[in-house]
């Protein structure tokens, strides 16, 4: 398959606002985020007024439109960063590209600013190759190819849906492996993008994403809430659990997922010994999660990203149910989310 052609009103930038004052953030990004429309997401949590310098193209939602939208929910949250999947959710375009509001553009191995959203949307519109690896990375990129040996059957690729940017300065560590190594940082600039294998799970990130909304977009969803959910992301595995159901639809339809390039310079934040007092409940029960996830295979009835979670919903509150609440908990808000987005997707 050929490279799509993507154009800029096809993409919508989703920022979750966990600090009410965006300026230094959004300058720092204005070179990058002023051709695109953007839809910024207020923490209901947040106090104050939202502070957006002008000269973009943007939405802001706060509370009260989430409240008004929403109506009564009894299991989806939009609390934290979770607020950014509300975003998602009130999109018209065909790309979502969202990056935390404690990243600033990094430089590339030669000083030069990276334009984050041109890779994300090069990763998007060029084909994947999840069903043999390519040991020289992504054939698709400059300089690349596929090796010997390499099937032509398979060279054609399948499209990309899921694009997983990386990050220099605070990498995303676990709050236990941050307060053991509060030094390390991130400072290898990698100039490579992989596909990941299929059936191959990923502990993905929403700090640096871009995703297909069309096709997987009812599969990054606001689900998995540990007891002591925090704030920042030490505090917080619900991306994680995401990563792995928007992976197992997009093995299931025939997709790919792209990791590596491009980076993000993240800020510091938060203090991992007390994140580490919220998180440990998630990093206990990925060792559950994780083998239900390498082993969840769907029907052929799933055809679409909604059936696909409707279906790992019922596995999660049938299989993992019984382990915890939290996963019946979880079963129970990706059934609302679907029905969420099915509902938003009618009314506009």
């Amino acid at each position: 398959m050929s490279q799509v052609s993507v154009r800029d009103d096809e993409v919508d930038i989703v920022i979750a606002a966990i600090e009410p004052d965006l300026t230094s953030f959004l300058e720092e990004w204005r070179g990058v985020f002023s051709r695109f429309h953007l839809i910024i997401i207020k923490d209901p949590d947040l106090k104050g007024e939202l502070r957006i310098p002008g000269g973009f193209n943007y939405d802001a939602y706060t509370k009260a439109d989430i409240q008004k939208i929403i109506g009564p929910s009894n299991a989806v949250t939009f609390s934290g960063y979770s607020c950014r999947y509300f975003g998602y959710l009130l999109s018209k375009k065909k790309y979502i590209i969202s990056i935390d509001d404690d990243c600033i553009p990094a430089k590339d191995n030669e000083g030069i600013q990276v334009d984050a959203i041109a890779q994300h949307i090069n990763n998007l519109s060029t084909p994947a190759t999840p069903f043999f690896f390519n040991t020289l990375y992504d054939p698709f990129c400059k300089g690349a190819d596929f090796v010997r040996g390499y099937p032509f059957s398979l060279r054609s690729g399948v499209s990309c849906a899921l694009s997983c940017g990386l990050w220099l300065n605070l990498a995303d560590l676990d709050a236990p492996t941050q307060a053991l190594k509060p030094a390390l940082r991130n400072t290898r600039y990698v100039d490579a993008v992989l596909t990941v294998p299929v059936r191959s799970m990923m502990p993905l990130s929403g700090i640096n994403i871009a995703f297909d909304r069309e096709v997987v977009g009812p599969a990054l969803l606001p689900s998995f809430w540990l007891a002591k959910e925090g704030k920042i992301r030490w505090e917080t595995v619900e991306d994680i659990w995401t990563g792995m159901c928007v992976k197992v639809v997009c093995d299931h339809l025939g997709y790919g997922v792209k990791t590596g390039l491009p980076y993000v310079w993240r800020k510091e934040r938060g203090d991992a010994i007390e994140s580490l007092k919220k998180e440990w409940e998630g990093v206990k029960l990925m060792e559950v999660v994780v083998p239900f996830f390498q082993s969840m295979r769907l029907t052929p009835a799933a055809k679409t990203a909604e059936d696909c979670v409707i279906e790992i919903a019922a596995a999660v509150k049938e299989q993992l149910g019984q382990i915890d609440p939290v996963f019946t908990r979880a079963a129970d808000s990706m059934v609302e989310w679907v029905q969420l987005w099915k509902a938003v997707k009618i009314r506009t």
